[in-house]
């Protein structure tokens, strides 16, 4: 991102357009913020602008893949929580009733994913269902503006279910127009501005999360620019967890610091100081170059990063997984930096599909880059967190199994966003449909079209009532060699910069049509601080040794952790739990001198999960040795790493590689060989 140019040309007019057009073609590395968008919701002054701008939920409507496995997140847990979770009982809930004693953190939890889906797939049920829940926290609200259930903490009331309360609200009033959000977070926002600091923020989670609460802050100020809210800013920055030290962190929880490391980011917004947003880069990197030496876009702490605990065997929990994809998203609205939109690629693609069985009706708390085992057994101190937290279970966490769903819905509405100089930018690939206002309030129809991440080949039709005139930016991935971009046929003969944004200017027709090709090749990634291991790449793809899994229903209530609660007359035998062992050697070192070889690419079949063994459409080739002595330790768990002298078998194996995504026991970090 260090790079900066711009390339201007002019282009004929498409052969399929019956208006001559000048087009104008531009790389840049940094998207421009001269301008203020006329159509959307954008940052008021003081704050700094957006590099980008969220379109309203309901804009992108997902296609292909990415709406499967919405689909499967309806039709599995995050769909079906309601029925068997005692958490979101209606009875005696605390949601629905000043008192109760059910669901203070799981209703929130839960329904942040439940209703987006429901947006997102028009499904009536669920939005009927997510209204319900969505009145009684607006009908929650009392005379002096706070709202939900009270919890206090050493005397001091507890905001963090609050926080992600309001994120629905926001999601609800894109999605509706409902005017009672603005005038409920108003209220509720001047409520926070008169508790006094010493009883504000007090508690861990609400400490450590104090930037979600900013996040709303700044939604809300850009649609009523009450100058009250800066203050609340101030407020909540100050109280909040210090995420901008150079060599510490507040703590090392693993969603704390998915989650967490954006507030200073977020803060800069309001200040404009630069250091606030180098603090949050400086968390990412540091995180990653001490526990995160591991393929998978995250980093070793399997509940909290431990010092020595920093091998690939090491995991993090699927919440983790989906927080860090929605930090990721807000790290690109404010800085446009394509970095933001790959990591958040790495993780969707990688390490967040394994966390769950293929029909999405179950999930584990932890999953690790290299794992061989998934059983509902105690794995302490191999992992941090005691307890049977790698088991595929319907309801083995009060987290993870509430809080999952929000991270394929946050994907789908990121996939396009407007910006500053009224026009429209590609930033995450996937199959949709976008409805969007550009140049002068004018609206047009975008379809993208692709198999993206299996496949390199994008195309994005536009249809408009007329001929409009604005920007389309394309994000070039840093991975790629060799981008081509055509306009309704014709090559646009850029020097495309790999990690920055093309942007195209012309007018736009109807059934105008961009084709973007995205050369994907086999590249390897050497962690030197994990014994020199290697991880296989194609494109945004990283590649796991394919292992025979097998897999073993159990009954859930009886693999379930302690805390579990299921609700009276739940059906268990509908929501088994899985436990996955190995059916064929695992302990692979990768010969590198071999190559990687593409095997088979089949054609992505529709209505099918493609991150399984079964279903991924690519399989590589590739040749190993056996490591005699790597093999499961003392505590169930992948062995680490072996050393580079450890003996390696002398017979050479044929291997198959695939997706990393696609396997629930995966090796994607490999010793080598010759």
């Amino acid at each position: 991102m260090n790079k900066s140019y711009i390339l201007a040309l002019a282009l004929c007019a498409a052969s399929c357009s019956s208006v001559t057009s000048y087009d104008e073609a531009q790389m840049l590395n940094v998207i421009p913020t001269e301008k203020v968008n006329i159509n959307y919701v954008s940052n008021r002054a003081p704050l700094q602008p957006m590099r980008f701008i969220k379109l309203p939920v309901g804009s992108i409507r997902p296609e292909g893949w990415v709406r499967t496995m919405l689909e499967l997140q309806r039709d599995g847990l995050n769909g079906h929580l309601g029925e068997i979770s005692a958490w979101l009982q209606k009875e005696d809930n605390a949601w629905l009733k000043s008192g109760g004693k059910w669901g203070w953190e799981e209703v929130p939890y839960w329904l942040r994913g439940y209703a987006e889906v429901a947006y997102l797939l028009e499904d009536e049920r669920m939005l009927k269902e997510a209204k319900t829940w969505i009145e009684a926290i607006l009908g929650s609200q009392r005379a002096d503006g706070n709202f939900g259930p009270y919890i206090e903490v050493n005397g001091s009331q507890d905001f963090w279910s609050n926080m992600v309360a309001l994120w629905i609200l926001q999601s609800y009033y894109e999605y509706s127009s409902d005017e009672r959000v603005i005038d409920f977070m108003t209220r509720y926002f001047h409520y926070q501005l008169s508790v006094p600091d010493e009883k504000f923020l007090s508690s861990y989670w609400e400490n450590s999360r104090g930037g979600d609460n900013l996040w709303s802050v700044v939604w809300l100020y850009n649609r009523t620019g009450d100058k009250d809210l800066l203050k609340l800013a101030e407020k909540l920055h100050r109280n909040t967890a210090d995420w901008t030290k150079s060599t510490e962190l507040p703590n090392w929880h693993n969603v704390n610091v998915a989650q967490c490391f954006r507030e200073p980011a977020t803060y800069y917004l309001f200040n404009g100081e630069r250091k606030y947003l180098s603090a949050s880069y400086n968390v990412q990197s540091l995180i990653r170059r001490t526990f995160g030496q591991v393929p998978g876009g995250m980093f070793g702490a399997d509940e909290n990063a431990r010092m020595g605990f920093f091998d690939p065997r090491q995991g993090t929990e699927t919440c983790g997984f989906a927080e860090q994809m929605a930090s990721d998203e807000i790290m690109l609205l404010i800085t446009g930096d394509t970095y933001w939109a790959e990591n958040c690629e790495d993780v969707a693609f990688n390490s967040f599909p394994a966390a769950f069985m293929p029909d999405m009706r179950s999930l584990r708390y932890i999953t690790s880059p290299n794992m061989v085992m998934s059983d509902s057994e105690n794995h302490k101190p191999g992992i941090d967190n005691a307890g049977p937290f790698l088991a595929m279970n319907p309801f083995s966490s009060r987290c993870c199994q509430h809080n999952h769903g929000f991270a394929w819905p946050y994907y789908v509405e990121h996939l396009m966003m407007a910006t500053p100089d009224n026009g429209v930018a590609a930033v995450l690939y996937n199959s949709c449909d976008v409805t969007v206002k550009v140049s002068d309030c004018e609206t047009v129809l975008i379809k993208e079209r692709t198999d993206y991440p299996f496949d390199s080949h994008i195309s994005f039709t536009i249809e408009s009532n007329k001929t409009v005139a604005f920007p389309f930016y394309i994000r070039i991935p840093s991975w790629t060699k060799a981008a081509e971009v055509k306009v309704n046929g014709k090559k646009i003969n850029a020097d495309f910069a790999e990690g920055e944004y093309l942007r195209i200017q012309r007018e736009w027709e109807n059934g105008d049509c961009i084709e973007a090709d995205f050369p994907m090749e086999i590249s390897y990634r050497t962690w030197q601080v994990n014994k020199n291991s290697v991880s296989v790449d194609y494109g945004p793809l990283t590649l796991s040794l394919k292992i025979g899994e097998k897999y073993v229903k159990k009954n859930s209530t009886e693999t379930a952790i302690w805390d579990s609660q299921w609700q009276e007359g739940a059906d268990v035998e509908k929501w088994p739990s899985y436990e996955i062992y190995p059916e064929t050697p695992w302990n692979y070192a990768l010969q590198i001198n071999s190559g990687v070889m593409l095997k088979e690419h089949r054609k992505l079949e529709p209505k099918v999960n493609p991150f399984t063994s079964e279903n991924v459409p690519l399989i590589f080739q590739a040749k190993g040795r056996i490591v005699p002595d790597w093999s499961v330790d003392e505590y169930k768990l992948c062995g680490v790493l072996p050393d580079e002298w450890s003996a390696r078998s002398e017979q050479v194996d044929d291997i198959e590689l695939v997706p990393m995504g696609a396997m629930r026991l995966r090796i994607s970090a490999f010793p080598t060989c010759n």
